[in-house]
């Protein structure tokens, strides 16, 4: 269980994520990803990343412990927090999955928000690829 936070770091959320042979994943019911996110922090971040899922965020910041790692909650180009991170003026990254969806929603993300620039996994999402480098 990953919590989404908003702003003031009250919960709006939760990311699910099964940890038995049986892979799923989702959102709590109730849930408002649009309201929050679930974010690695890291101290005098150089750089924000977003990911596509807490698991990447988790595995991107042990792979880049300065940057700070969201989840956008899925592939998703323009979240509705995204303005007010952008507006800090911090360079983001859009970290999402090495994979057809994950490319084609990070050129959207791109198109509306040309500040971001692409942070591709060299394997197919952040998870992978630390479980490639630590096994």
């Amino acid at each position: 269980v990953f919590l989404l936070l908003d702003t003031a770091a009250i919960p709006v959320g939760a990311e699910l994520r099964g940890t038995t042979a049986l892979a799923w994943r989702g959102l709590a019911p109730g849930s408002r990803k649009d309201h929050g996110c679930f974010s690695v922090p890291a101290k005098n971040s150089q750089a924000i990343v977003l990911c596509e899922s807490a698991i990447d965020a988790l595995s991107c910041h042990a792979l880049h412990p300065g940057y700070l790692c969201l989840s956008t909650s899925g592939t998703r180009p323009d979240p509705a927090w995204l303005p007010a991170l952008i507006a800090q003026g911090v360079p983001i990254y859009c970290g999402f999955d090495a994979d057809p969806t994950g490319e084609a929603m990070a050129q959207r993300m791109r198109e509306r928000h040309p500040a971001i620039r692409r942070f591709r996994p060299s394997a197919k999402d952040w998870n992978d690829l630390l479980r490639q480098i630590t096994h």
